[in-house]
């Protein structure tokens, strides 16, 4: 009985999100398309390039294509049509075969997404454990960002392939009854049933299915989870160890505080990742192996999980802008009239401080732990 109203709520609710899903999530993508534009600029600056920086480039150029992919799906599918029904104009081969494109892609986007979120926490870790002192070094830790970036987004869309081939569209008859009482026949295209939870499953969904709760949402999450333990611990020990040298320079204990905070902040992104995907591979999993979850639990959620993984998506910028200085200061540079009497092009500091030989610049710099402002 329990179960029953708990799948009725969840059906109700379902039905009464769709009717503002469209508008909602058209709303976040346009804002997500444009703040990711911003960081994709700022952190392309020549004083911008980091290792750290590349990924969040890789990761932000993700997210724009998520949500180039997002406006035109729930422009047609919410906000043209009505959600509760399918009508030959809303179900034609065209759209359908956009849909089953959508799907494809932004299955590999969301994986790609949650990888870099992986190998920034590695990356940063790493970093902040052994810092990079050379410049050649600091070069070929920007090189070899750029290789991992690539990997990512290289991998992402070969281990994806299960799930190209299991998404499959197939005509289906319908009768439609006309105003005035006529009966029309007409062919409308559907998704194939993956069958989840049932015993005659495909096996190359279940293939599909399990790969993708893994690969995709749980052993990530598990990643961040682990590295981000360990970044905090890090910094911790880092901050603990340098605060007796910090407290006798009023701008370094004022650094100090910026650090712990930017800490705070990249931990926070982590774990925004982390409560956006997990829940989802928790669902997937449930959706394989339990009979009837797939249809009565998981796509009644699908929005507010759709809807959620947008907002991560687009709330990066604001992020970034609150943990960096740096990136702060080049963003309104770049897009802010008013700063232009500071003098001269974005880029013409480049550097600075990265040539500054003695070894309390150093120090300040192998303390710096900012997401957009570290090596």
């Amino acid at each position: 009985m329990n179960v029953t109203a708990t799948e009725d709520s969840l059906s109700s609710f379902s039905g009464w999100y769709a009717a503002y899903h469209g508008y909602v999530s058209l709303c976040v993508c346009v804002s997500g398309i444009v703040t990711n534009t911003f960081n994709v600029t700022v952190l392309t600056r020549r004083k911008m390039r980091t290792p750290v920086n590349q990924i969040l480039t890789g990761l932000a150029l993700s997210d724009i294509i998520t949500m180039l992919s997002y406006v035109p799906f729930a422009f047609h599918f919410y906000c043209m049509h009505p959600t509760t029904k399918s009508t030959a104009a809303k179900n034609s081969y065209g759209w359908m075969f956009f849909l089953l494109f959508h799907i494809n892609l932004t299955t590999v986007t969301h994986t790609i997404s949650i990888w870099l979120c992986v190998v920034l926490a590695i990356v940063r870790y790493l970093h902040i454990r052994n810092p990079a002192r050379a410049s050649s070094a600091r070069f070929r830790r920007i090189s070899q960002a750029k290789y991992l970036v690539l990997v990512v987004y290289c991998c992402s869309t070969l281990v994806m392939i299960p799930n190209y081939l299991t998404n499959e569209l197939i005509p289906v008859n319908v009768t439609r009854e006309e105003d005035h009482g006529e009966n029309i026949n007409e062919t409308i295209w559907v998704l194939k049933s993956l069958k989840l939870g049932a015993n005659d499953t495909d096996p190359l969904v279940l293939i599909n299915v399990w790969q993708y709760a893994i690969l995709a949402k749980v052993a990530p999450c598990f990643l961040m989870f682990i590295f981000g333990s360990l970044l905090l611990h890090q910094m911790r020990n880092k901050i603990n160890q340098r605060r007796d040298f910090l407290k006798f320079s009023l701008s370094n204990a004022s650094k100090l505080k910026e650090h712990s905070r930017t800490t705070k902040m990249l931990i926070s992104v982590i774990v925004l990742f982390i409560l956006t995907e997990f829940p989802q591979g928790v669902l997937i999993v449930l959706s394989a192996t339990k009979e009837g979850f797939f249809n009565t639990v998981y796509l009644p959620l699908g929005d507010v999980m759709d809807i959620m993984a947008l907002v991560n998506n687009a709330v990066n910028f604001v992020l970034y802008c609150s943990m960096s200085t740096k990136f702060r200061e080049t963003f309104l540079c770049l897009y802010c009239h008013c700063r232009a009497d500071r003098g001269d092009d974005c880029d013409d500091h480049d550097d600075q401080d990265d040539r500054v030989g003695n070894g309390y610049a150093l120090r300040d710099n192998m303390m710096d732990s900012s997401c957009c402002n570290g090596d």
